[in-house]
């Protein structure tokens, strides 16, 4: 790709607007030495020497979209804990707006703890809570989220899924519906729970483990026939304009129904997978909206979620080095 196509791309990036619906979280990192075992049993003793937290989950899809040049809109729900509150301070620092953060003293904030030594994960300790919101919640947030569709421009509507309750089948619906007739796309990153009510959307990802797991099919990773044919009936039962598999190292998969196509991934030095299915959603949504080709979408995605792939911890993409990647293409 020249320069200038680039250029226009992420032209068109920075005048877009993006709402984000969906389980925010923190990413907690503790880095730290290793260098015996513990008496009490077969488990390492890790002097921890640094602490960092971080914005993680549909928090992170709105980083990945403000780093991309256009504005998101978060829409979630925190625990009334230090954690919330940790959340709250990191949006402030990261200027990403907490007007749609709603706080709900009966649920804990989502925590991902991440133990790190010698540059690998030794263990990860979850706080979270994966009930649905309560019927209240899901009200204020549903009129929140319509005030903001009929109050401002939208460009795309993202819900990022990741099974802590978030994101009800209600919710979704509701806030789907009036999208359509706004004509207003929408995206969404699914888990398993939720996965056969995601119907009339615009762009469906799930990786390959969401999607077997979430239709039952007993596929191989690496049989690209089988694959096809399943996600072209499955984009046709749940009325899916675009369904985008990602295959980690095997890079992506893209059907609109007309054409199939398969994208192998870049070779990289990888450091931390966390967080690029956040990273790939982003890029994948915006490029959608913006009305660039399945093969534009496809390949900025793939060059993304690999450029965060090379980082350790949950990152957002560098456009920088996008654009310089994006511009070394032949297509």
């Amino acid at each position: 790709m020249d320069k200038t196509e680039v250029n226009q791309i992420f032209e068109r990036f920075s005048k877009m607007r993006a709402i984000i619906i969906g389980d925010a979280m923190v990413d907690t990192y503790l880095w730290g030495k290793v260098d015996r075992l513990s008496p009490e049993a077969p488990v390492p003793i890790v002097a921890i020497t640094q602490r960092e937290n971080r914005l993680g989950g549909a928090a992170n899809v709105s980083r990945n979209v403000q780093a991309l040049g256009a504005t998101p809109v978060l829409f979630s729900v925190v625990g009334d804990d230090e954690n919330g509150k940790e959340f709250q301070k990191l949006l402030v620092k990261r200027n990403v707006s907490d007007n749609g953060i709603f706080i709900d003293s009966s649920r804990n904030t989502t925590v991902k703890n991440r133990i790190i030594s010698a540059g690998k994960q030794i263990v990860r300790v979850d706080e979270e809570s994966t009930d649905y919101i309560s019927e209240e919640m899901e009200l204020k947030l549903i009129e929140s989220i319509t005030e903001e569709i009929n109050s401002n421009p939208v460009d795309v509507i993202i819900f990022v899924d990741y099974d802590k309750g978030v994101v009800t089948p209600n919710l979704f619906k509701t806030i789907n519906d009036l999208a359509q007739t706004k004509g207003i796309p929408t995206a969404v990153d699914p888990k398993r729970r939720n996965f056969r009510h995601y119907k009339n959307v615009s762009l469906f990802k799930p990786n390959f483990k969401e999607f077997v797991d979430g239709t039952g099919l007993p596929l191989v990773k690496g049989d690209l026939e089988s694959l096809k044919k399943a996600a072209e009936e499955f984009k046709n039962q749940q009325e899916l304009k675009l369904i985008f598999i990602t295959l980690s190292e095997l890079g992506v998969f893209i059907s609109n129904g007309v054409k199939e196509q398969y994208y192998p991934v870049a070779i990289r030095d990888i450091a931390d997978v966390s967080g690029a299915g956040d990273t790939v959603i982003s890029v994948a949504s915006l490029a959608m909206a913006a009305g660039l080709p399945p093969k534009i979408m496809a390949l900025m995605s793939n060059l993304a979620g690999g450029l965060v792939c090379e980082k350790l911890g949950v990152v957002p993409v560098d456009q920088t080095k996008l654009k310089k990647e994006m511009k070394s293409q032949k297509i």
